[in-house]
């Protein structure tokens, strides 16, 4: 390899002694009988963007689903600040802390904007009102158009509004995938900017994403996954620098 400090899998076990927000720990898991994660082993610290890449069928989005809820891993464990929570259903999961955006279908076309971020909080206790305004303060794209719907938003707006809808809940942990898929270049630029405005709210992301780049640009670490499994890890530099894990995963 060119650069010799980029860290293939089980190398390194996270930042400084620091506990994990969010871990999976040799985990197997996938659909029905059909194996798509292999022993794979990721974890999220505190305030972290973390990017998983890899070739299409590598296991990414299957990550996130199994840390969500939305899959049971077979084998091996996943846990938020230390609890198992490998096998929740998705809603007790929303309620724990964290957060999920999947690429399609992530908000409701037909409601406004407003009734998508109240759905997003139906399972408050309470003090709804006052967490949707700091969303509309924060994004202001989405304030200015309040009672539009859904569907009438362009591709940037609707992550903006599937990021605001996910936020209602404060999550500590937000799992989004692939954020810039579809999305025209200088429309992408923007999503990766809310993405950032996301984290900059004290919330660790977990990124699936396909423009390499562009997401471990604005990653602190990142993940190469390759049949389900952790191939390389590190940090941005380490992984676009390095000249193995460019040419055999990255396009290079």
């Amino acid at each position: 390899m060119s650069d010799d400090t980029t860290r293939p899998a089980g190398a390194a076990d996270g930042t400084d002694g620091v506990d994990p927000v969010l871990s999976l720990s040799n985990v197997d898991s996938g659909y029905g009988e059909v194996q798509v994660l292999d022993d794979c082993s990721i974890r999220l610290d505190p305030g972290e963007i973390v990017c998983l890449v890899g070739p299409n069928g590598a296991g990414k989005s299957t990550v996130l689903k199994t840390a969500f809820g939305m899959l049971t891993p077979w084998t091996g464990t996943v846990e938020y600040h230390g609890r198992d929570i490998g096998g929740m259903a998705p809603e007790e999961i929303v309620r724990e802390g964290i957060g999920y955006v999947p690429q399609t279908d992530n908000v409701f076309g037909s409601l406004t904007i407003d009734e998508n971020l109240r759905m997003g909080g139906v399972a408050r206790d309470g003090g709804l009102d006052e967490v949707i305004e700091t969303l509309y303060d924060r994004f202001p794209i989405i304030d200015r158009k309040r009672t539009a719907k859904a569907r009438t938003l362009s591709g940037g707006q609707r992550q903006v509004l599937a990021f605001a809808r996910a936020l209602v809940m404060e999550p500590d942990v937000l799992l989004i995938d692939e954020p810039s898929a579809g999305l025209a270049p200088n429309t992408a630029d923007e999503v990766f900017e809310d993405v950032r405005e996301v984290n900059d709210m004290d919330t660790a992301i977990l990124m699936v994403e396909q423009n390499v780049t562009k997401g471990l640009g604005i990653s602190d670490r990142g993940y190469v996954l390759d049949q389900g499994t952790v191939r390389f890890e590190g940090t941005p530099e380490e992984l676009l620098n390095d000249e193995e894990v460019s040419q055999l995963y990255l396009g290079g």
